[in-house]
């Protein structure tokens, strides 16, 4: 998949759990801040792909295979920023920005590693706070 499909798999879970579910291509419109044709484009795709249904109503269904993806890039997208922001120090919006790059291309083996560590370093933080 690519790395635009995956930004919108992101982008309809993340708008899901603020909208309770409710995400029309509308949204994703102004979210990503694109033309509805190009949205319209990539929701045909994803659906051909099956990764999302497209209720009558208009609303965006992630299926098991798209939910799986979407958590899949949000949970490195999530940890990257936090990697990026405790250990470069960096400020949180070039943490996002740079995360947001990162996340599509990093191997799962290294990035599996990245999480461990970034899991053992708060062990340390909260077993040093106590």
């Amino acid at each position: 998949m690519l790395e635009s499909g995956e930004n919108y798999l992101e982008t309809i879970l993340i708008l899901n759990e603020k909208n309770n579910g409710k995400v029309k291509s509308i949204d994703l419109a102004k979210e990503l801040n694109f033309s509805k044709p190009s949205v319209s484009r990539a929701v045909s795709i994803l659906k051909n792909e099956g990764y999302i249904k497209v209720e009558s109503s208009g609303y965006l269904i992630l299926t098991e295979a798209g939910m799986a993806k979407a958590q899949m890039i949000y949970d490195r997208h999530k940890t990257l920023t936090k990697l990026f922001s405790k250990i470069a120090n960096v400020t949180p919006e070039v943490a996002e920005k740079d995360a947001c790059r990162i996340e599509h291309v990093i191997s799962n083996e290294t990035f599996y590693g990245l999480k461990t560590f970034l899991a053992r370093l708060e062990e340390k933080e909260s077993d040093q706070d106590k």
